[in-house]
């Protein structure tokens, strides 16, 4: 196999993490809406945890991202 299409492959799996991120950060908000829509009052004590699981799943898949450019632009 030739480096370049090695390059290549590596980049489009390392793009897999960007659909996990997606399914990941769906499911937090989703799970939160309908906490807040089973009990309104407790839904503001919940929105930093909210904020938080919506930060760490898009890193996930930023840091995806950023394997897939080095992969191919850098290497």
């Amino acid at each position: 196999m030739e480096p370049a299409a090695a390059k290549l492959i590596g980049a489009g799996i390392a793009c897999i993490a960007l659909a996990g991120a997606g399914v990941g950060i769906g499911t937090i908000f989703g799970n939160y809406l309908a906490g807040a829509l089973r009990n309104p009052a407790a839904a503001p004590a919940q929105f930093p945890n909210l904020l938080l699981g919506f930060a760490l799943a898009e890193a996930t898949g930023l840091f995806g991202l950023v394997v897939a450019l080095i992969l191919l632009f850098v290497i």
